[in-house]
């Protein structure tokens, strides 16, 4: 559930989804995204490709993002950075063009709302949670409280 002061990443995909298969949009991210739910801006950075598909719209991803993550040792709060290598597949709900199926209801996909804005935000949301380590460390040598 996106809150009330989230930053979202929003392409427009209307040209993309009117082009032949194979069709491929090339992006570069730079910006600033709420990954944690405390409401903080995380930094993401790195390179997005989106291909049309017979059905959908892939999305191949290559991003880092820095989040704020507290030392489990000594407790202090210290910049991390993740690393989030994904693909996933945007549906359009909308299906106003023809050889698009309507796959998205199964539970879970992504979709692309009927205004043809794909939302990265909460795949990017979920790989980043997935991507933090299991114990977060300021340093490899903190010696904690």
């Amino acid at each position: 559930m996106v809150g009330v002061g989230w930053i979202m990443i929003q392409i427009n995909v209307s040209q993309l989804l009117k082009e032949p298969i194979g069709s491929e949009r090339k992006y570069r991210i730079s910006d600033y995204v709420s990954i944690m739910e405390n409401g903080s801006r995380n930094n993401i950075n790195g390179s997005l490709k989106l291909t049309r598909t017979n059905r959908s719209i892939l999305v191949r991803a290559n991003l880092d993002a820095t989040l704020e993550l507290a030392c489990v040792r000594c407790l202090d709060v210290f910049n991390c950075t993740v690393e989030m290598d994904f693909e996933e597949e945007y549906f359009p709900i909308d299906n106003i063009y023809s050889d698009f199926s309507p796959e998205y209801n199964e539970p879970g996909a992504f979709t692309i709302e009927d205004n043809q804005i794909l939302d990265l935000t909460e795949a990017i949301r979920q790989y980043a949670f997935m991507s933090l380590p299991m114990k977060p460390l300021c340093r490899q040598d903190c010696a904690g409280l």
